[in-house]
């Protein structure tokens, strides 16, 4: 038994300071402690000590100098490495966070502070009923750049939210089953599946939660749009090196809030990080379907992604749409198909299959091989010549693409074969002038061989568009996703189409009044006037008009998805042996070598040709293996190694995913893939 004078001589007094919610200066608290003394026991006496009855499940002691949580209770303070000049804090875990939403509505709840921000950012999407929380995370707000005028600093802040949505006490507390959502385990709808409004009847079984049918609306349904005097005051990137700045803010996933020097009541951003949307489904995704399309909005209308006049006006039609029908106070009319749970729908699908009545997934013979020929005209630019396209026999074939001089000389040797696998495809279509067009940049040894192709009509071009789309991802036309692309193309150019005979009709008489410069961006507001825009928005309406609330949020998604640029993030990055800057360009399943002069694509490299990568992260380099003896180097300027190598663990651990998972995440795998290793 240790004596008081032998305790005496091992022991140390350790000061602690204590914040309490309803005081506030933290008070200090000196204890009397061993180094064998677990933080457990530590935490013990401190409540002890205290004398305050109240709940302290949630505190926990935070390390200032060393930057860190003790979190691991059964360690004692000499494992911590814990001695008398630690300054400790005894504080909550969840704190309170101000978190601007993609449709810019601000949310104020509290987030714990203590978990990686991998967890924590599923725990605010458990609160916020959104499925698929690895899609995102959190972002610094930018500074104000410099570029601006002095005047543009007297603006406020966040210009466009005056209020703020408190969902203060819907936080996850330890030792309590989490919400789960507005969507229950067995994938029920319990919302209009046609306009995605959150039903009614189904509030009852969240009534626990400060997420009530008033608030759910907030975050499912698109609110009213921004006035165009306050859109033109928000920062646009014009630049790709002002777009590297703002995805430089991303936060690692792998530390805590703490840990990152963020303090109650901090403003950060939740986006969609990772484009690689899963199991987007309407019947049980409103609020994420809703603030996917809000993201996706912002993004066109601050010209963050860029895209064709005549694009721009099919974007403001659809939300003229979605706006329009968002306001309406009539009922919807509801989908045909009855609603049929998870269990159901996996039945029916299996007996389908079983049949082999599935015509999508099969191929009606399995050794006929797709194929497309046809006359196509075909360009390739050249310093100091016209823009002269010529007609040849094209014939596309697995991931290829023969040319012949005429149909004839099929049979013979081609002119070129094209190797698409790891090339960019650039859609180059204007469906008012008749213009469909296919740009292909095909890697080649010393950068990209530039090829423009051009076809007769639109149906003609949705079949080769898609072909080459699959082509470079290394998938041929057996895939079974090409019929559906093919129909995807063809929708959407009928979107875009404002010589259609829908499109010619009378315009709304009533509809004139709209405020037609909430829809377009900025520049196009200057470039013609109200009347013109609201004319123009009017005529793309009229294709369409007739859809659902939230097919059209669908419809836009699936347009932003189509858009060269989608998914694109960029860094300023040097590679290894080379002596200028360059830009890194990081897509779902993709990277791309920028040149930073001209903007243009240098080299691309696909995921799926990726042996291995790794980071020396003493001179902060990240190094990737390709197939073929292809390896590459770079060191980040615009950001730390890290955010370049987790977007790049993030999207392969994003491939792994699969729908029998049934909503499980494995959170080892991703930190596997996206840690460091500091």
């Amino acid at each position: 038994m240790t004596t008081a004078a032998e305790y005496g001589a091992t022991s140390w007094e350790l000061c602690v300071q204590v914040e309490h919610q309803y005081e506030g200066e933290p008070k200090e608290f000196n204890i009397r402690v061993t180094g064998d003394l677990h933080i457990g026991g530590l935490m013990l006496k401190l409540v002890e000590k205290i004398q305050i009855p109240q709940d302290w499940s949630d505190y926990a002691l935070w390390w200032e100098q060393k930057n860190c949580w003790l979190l691991k209770t059964h360690w004692t303070l000499d494992k911590y490495g814990v001695q008398a000049d630690a300054n400790l804090l005894y504080t909550p875990q969840h704190k309170a966070l101000r978190l601007q939403l993609p449709n810019m509505k601000t949310v104020r709840l509290k987030v714990s502070f203590s978990a990686k921000v991998f967890k924590a950012v599923t725990e605010i999407c458990k609160t916020l009923n959104i499925r698929r929380s690895e899609e995102l995370s959190l972002l610094k707000p930018l500074d104000e750049p410099q570029k601006k005028k002095k005047k543009t600093k007297e603006k406020s802040n966040d210009p466009i939210i005056e209020d703020i949505l408190n969902l203060d006490n819907t936080a996850v507390t330890p030792g309590t089953a989490a919400s789960p959502g507005l969507y229950s385990k067995t994938m029920t709808p319990i919302y209009d599946p046609v306009n995605g409004t959150p039903a009614s009847s189904t509030m009852m079984w969240f009534s626990d939660s400060l997420l009530t049918e008033q608030n759910c609306n907030v975050l499912a349904v698109s609110q009213s749009n921004c006035p165009p005097e306050k859109l033109a005051k928000l920062y646009q990137p014009l630049s790709l090196v002002d777009k590297a700045a703002i995805n430089a803010g991303w936060l690692d996933s792998s530390r805590s809030l703490m840990e990152q020097g963020f303090q109650e009541e901090d403003k950060l951003l939740l986006r969609f990080k990772y484009f690689s949307f899963f199991d987007l489904n309407p019947k049980y995704d409103a609020v994420r379907i809703n603030q996917l399309y809000e993201q996706a909005r912002w993004a066109i209308l601050l010209e963050e992604i860029e895209c064709t006049e005549e694009e721009m006006f099919m974007f403001a039609s659809l939300q003229y749409h979605i706006s329009k029908m968002s306001k309406s106070s009539e009922p919807q009319s509801y989908s045909n198909e009855p609603d049929i749970d998870e269990v159901e729908a996996a039945l029916a699908n299996l007996e389908v299959t079983l049949d082999g009545a599935h015509s999508d997934r099969m191929l009606e013979d399995i050794t006929d091989v797709p194929k497309l020929s046809d006359y196509l005209k075909l360009f390739r630019p050249k310093k100091l010549t016209l823009r002269a396209y010529k007609e040849y026999w094209f014939v596309f074939k697995d991931t290829s693409i023969s040319y012949y001089k005429n149909m004839e000389c099929a049979r013979a040797e081609p002119i070129e074969q094209l190797h698409l696998r790891g090339c960019e495809v650039v859609p180059d279509v204007n469906v008012s002038s008749k213009k469909f067009g296919i740009k292909l940049l095909i890697p080649v040894a010393d950068g990209m061989n530039e090829i423009y192709l051009r076809c007769e009509n639109e149906n003609q071009y949705a079949k080769w568009m898609a072909a080459c789309m699959l082509a470079s991802k290394g998938k041929t036309m057996a895939y079974s996703s090409y019929r559906t692309e093919v129909r995807n193309i063809q929708s959407f150019l009928k979107m875009k189409d404002l010589n259609s005979a829908q499109a010619q009709a009378a315009p709304n008489l009533e509809a004139m009044e709209m405020n037609s410069e909430c829809f377009v961006s900025p520049r196009y507001v200057k470039k013609y006037k109200n009347k013109q825009l609201t004319t123009r928005i009017l005529e793309a309406h009229q294709n369409v008009s007739q859809m659902s609330l939230v097919e059209a949020k669908m419809r836009f998604i699936q347009a932003w998805q189509s858009l060269p640029e989608f998914g694109i993030k960029y860094y300023i990055v040097r590679f290894r042996g080379c002596k200028k800057d360059e830009l890194l360009g990081i897509s779902y399943n993709r990277l791309i070598r920028i040149d930073m002069s001209t903007c243009l694509p240098i080299i691309t490299w696909r995921f799926s040709n990726m042996k291995q990568w790794n980071v020396n992260w003493e001179i902060r380099q990240v190094a990737i293996e390709f197939d073929q003896n292809v390896s590459i180097a770079f060191a980040c300027l615009s950001c730390d190694c890290k955010i370049v190598h987790e977007y790049i663990g993030g999207y392969i651990f994003l491939s792994t995913r699969s729908k029998d998972q049934n909503e499980t995440l494995d959170e080892e795998l991703f930190h596997k893939l996206t840690e460091g290793q500091d």
